[in-house]
Formats: C-alpha cells, sequence, structure tokens
C-alpha cells in the first residue's frame, strides 16, 4: 500500500535513511529540515502521513502537528521523541498524533507502524461510503458492519424488507434484533405506517392478552374502558414480537388464530377485528428445541419462521468492531458534548480481544464510559473497565512496556496463522526475516516451533 509521506527531521543523517526506507517501501517521500519548511510544504501538498522529530530548532514536532490537524484533518501524523516519558507520548495523543516512536528507533519498526496506520486508515475510507449511507437510510445503527456475515444479514433485510411475508430474527441478547425488525419494516411498503414493537417477557401475563388483543368495558376488574389493543394499533404496519420464546402457549393459541384469520378478538368482545399487519418476531432461544420440549407451538413457530434471519454475535464478527465504535463515539460525542477523535492502537486491541457476551449493545455501553471517563481527545486503554482491558494489561506499567507485550502477542498470533512459518509471517507483519528474527529473540519467544 503505497503512501505520501513527509519526514521532518532534523538530523539529515536520520532524515535521509528514514526516506530512503520508504521509498523502498513504495511510498513518495518528500523531506523537510525543520518545522518551518515542513509547514510551507504542507500548504501546497497533501500528505496521507507525516513523521515528524518533536524537538528542532524553530517549529516543534507538536506545533507542526497541530498545524497538520488544521490544514488536513485527514492526514496521520508520527512523532519521533527521545524523550520516553508518559507525559509527552500523552500530550502528543491529545493533540491528535496517531502514534509516537521512541529514539533510538529501528528502521523496520517505524515502517511496520506506518504500514499498520495505513491499512487501519484505508478500512475506514473503504467504508465511508456506507456508513454515511445507513446513517440517512431508515435502516439503524445494527446494520453497521462490513464482515461477511453482516453482509448477508443485510442482503436478507433488503430482500425481505418488500415481501408480506413474516419473519423470525434469531441471536443473542445485544445484537440488534429490533433494529433488524425496524429496519426491515423501512424497507417495506408499510414503511409510512405504524411499527409497534411489544416485548412480550416484560409485560405480566395476566395483561398481556388484553395488551396485544385488546378488551372492551367491563371486561375484567381494572378494565373501566375500553381499549383496542396494540395490533389494532398497528393495522396496516408491522407488530414486532421482541421475546416471543416468552409468550404463554394459551397466547399462541390466540395467536396463532390471529395469523390465520387476520382478526383479532378483543378480550370480552363478541365480535372480531379485522387487522392487515405484518408479524416480525424475535428470540434468543432455539425455538426448535422449545417445540421438541413443548413450551412452544410447532404450528406457530413454523407459521412465524416464513423467513429467517439469524445475527451473529459480535465475537463472530471482531473485524467490525473499530467500525462499530468509531460510530459509537461520534455519537457520543453529540450526547455527551464531547470531540473525541478516536482510539489508540492499545485500547483498540484491548475491544478486539474482549468475549463481548453482551455484543453490540455491551461494545456501545462500554464506548459511553470509557468516554465519559476519558479526558483526552483519544480514548486509551486506561479509559476502559477493568473487565475489558483484563488481568494481561497491568496499569502500572510504561507504555513502552505496554507496546512490547502488544507487539508479542500480535507476532505470535499471526505466526499461529502461519502455522509457525516466518518468511509469511514477515510478509504479514511487513518487516524483513532478519527483523523477524530479532523480534522473537528479543520477545523470548525464539524457541518456538518455527519453520523458514
Amino acid at each position: 500500500m503505497s503512501a505520501s509521506i513527509l519526514v521532518v527531521e532534523d538530523e539529515r543523517a536520520i532524515q535521509d535513511s528514514l526516506a530512503w526506507c520508504l521509498r523502498t517501501d513504495g511510498h513518495e517521500v518528500r523531506t523537510a529540515g525543520d518545522g518551518e519548511e515542513a509547514m510551507a510544504i504542507m500548504a501546497g501538498q497533501d500528505f496521507d502521513v507525516v513523521i515528524s522529530d518533536i524537538i528542532m530548532p524553530g517549529a516543534s514536532g507538536l506545533d507542526l502537528l497541530r498545524k497538520a490537524r488544521t490544514l488536513h484533518p485527514r492526514t496521520l501524523v508520527v512523532l519521533i521523541t527521545a524523550y520516553a516519558t508518559v507525559e509527552t507520548a500523552v500530550e502528543a495523543l491529545r493533540e491528535g498524533a496517531s502514534d509516537y516512536v521512541l529514539k533510538p528507533f529501528k528502521f523496520d519498526d517505524l515502517r511496520f507502524r506506518v504500514q499498520q496506520l495505513l491499512e487501519h486508515r484505508a478500512a475506514f475510507q473503504e467504508s465511508a461510503q456506507f456508513r454515511r449511507a445507513v446513517e440517512n437510510a431508515a435502516a439503524d445503527r445494527s446494520l453497521l458492519g462490513e464482515s461477511a456475515a453482516m453482509l448477508a444479514v443485510r442482503t436478507q433485510v433488503a430482500r425481505t424488507g418488500p415481501a408480506v411475508s413474516n419473519v423470525l430474527i434469531t441471536g443473542e441478547s445485544g445484537t440488534g434484533k429490533e433494529l433488524v425488525a425496524r429496519a426491515i419494516h423501512a424497507a417495506s411498503p408499510r414503511r409510512g405506517q405504524p411499527f409497534v414493537p411489544i416485548n412480550c417477557g416484560a409485560i405480566p401475563e395476566s395483561l398481556l392478552e388484553s395488551q396485544l388483543f385488546g378488551h372492551v368495558k367491563g371486561a375484567f376488574t381494572s378494565a373501566v374502558q375500553a381499549s383496542p389493543g396494540l395490533f389494532a394499533a398497528a393495522d396496516h404496519g408491522t407488530v414486532f414480537l421482541d421475546e416471543i420464546g416468552e409468550m404463554p402457549v394459551h397466547l399462541q393459541v390466540k395467536l396463532l388464530r390471529v395469523i390465520e384469520e387476520k382478526q383479532v378478538w378483543a378480550v370480552g368482545s363478541t365480535k372480531p377485528i379485522r387487522v392487515d399487519i405484518r408479524i416480525i418476531a424475535s428470540t434468543n432461544r432455539d425455538l426448535a428445541k422449545e417445540v421438541e420440549a413443548g413450551r412452544f407451538r410447532g404450528d406457530l413457530f413454523y407459521r412465524l419462521n416464513v423467513v429467517h434471519i439469524a445475527l451473529p454475535p459480535l465475537r463472530e464478527h471482531r473485524e467490525d468492531i473499530p467500525l462499530l465504535a468509531d460510530h459509537f463515539m461520534r455519537e457520543f460525542n453529540l450526547k455527551l458534548g464531547r470531540r473525541v477523535r478516536g482510539i489508540d492502537r492499545d485500547a483498540l486491541r484491548a475491544l478486539m480481544a474482549y468475549p463481548w457476551k453482551g455484543n453490540v449493545r455491551e461494545l456501545e455501553h462500554v464506548i459511553e464510559s470509557a468516554m465519559i471517563l476519558s479526558d483526552g481527545e483519544v480514548l486509551t486503554i486506561g479509559d476502559l473497565p477493568r473487565c475489558v482491558v483484563g488481568d494481561s494489561v497491568p496499569r502500572n506499567e510504561s507504555l513502552r512496556e505496554l507496546n512490547r507485550q502488544s507487539e508479542r502477542q500480535h507476532i505470535m498470533a499471526v505466526l499461529a496463522q502461519t502455522q509457525f512459518d516466518k518468511r509469511k509471517a514477515a510478509r504479514i507483519l511487513g518487516i524483513s526475516l532478519a527483523s523477524l528474527y530479532r523480534k522473537l529473540d528479543e520477545r523470548r519467544i525464539s524457541d518456538l516451533p518455527l519453520q523458514d
């Protein structure tokens, strides 16, 4: 992946060597010897990446960073510092730096970081058009994601929306079943009509029938006036029966009758009311097994399960986490009045590694919590809840040590992916084979059963 890169370094030897390495990787490179020269160059040219020393005569690297954020907000800025202090790194990240490198540094390490930043940005740029389309459409944020699993869900929604058939949505809690139901309704000819969500597990069993089908005045002690019920209120629209597996069996019989006869009988009434509704149901249970156990009627199951959309848990499409996190950050920036611009590398790794038993809803709550507790413009691993970070990343360690641990974990993951083929692993990591050998030795993982 080639890019336009500006290297700003007052030490000519480092400037020339770094420019040569980057050109070898196929990048278009310009150089500057100080901050003022770099600012003049940036005024006339947009760069994908700016790599700059922090301490230079005249304008500093932080001054250059601020200028870059003003002129070209999408430019990635990597700062180089000889002072390995947490304060320097934190200030750089708060000002909007994409990464920082400590002197003395290895050129292969810097090349690897640049490549990772470019790949990460490319993933977001490729999805930008889709994000805008989804956000401006009636389909809600549940449809965000570019994994194969979410592409399949969006395809099913697009094909199912215009149909008249009933739909059963299954998936774990927090996967966005109601949001997908709303997207189906929005893609249907009924989109201008009511969408009525009903949580079958939240309404007391004694009230559920009258809530669904209505009642006449005097039908029971507290029925002081008639109520048409939610099914009648949804006439010509869509009824969403959330957690349909919680519905009592005796009400399942009545729901089946509504589906078959397209009319409802209010409690205490002797006359049915015609209704034209589409039913979308959801559950986190395996309804086929519930049928076998006698807890759910088979005939109702087959009536609802005309079209089946299975939502994947977040742990099965982790590649969508950066996109979802970016969406939630922008959402909570508006809600909380914040200006958070991103997540640093270690925090993103922690999010990618977490099992997410609460799925997308849990990720949303974690991002909201982190943005409330953070005092910077970049979310760091220290802003995340302890349960997400885990014991593998102690909070009393230096940023340098955390980077070493993250790099070790990433190298081991790539080696496992390539079945410990070092040449293939080096290509994926974007470093030479010699550099990989050195890292294996430095990170004390050279004794693994590797292949050349």
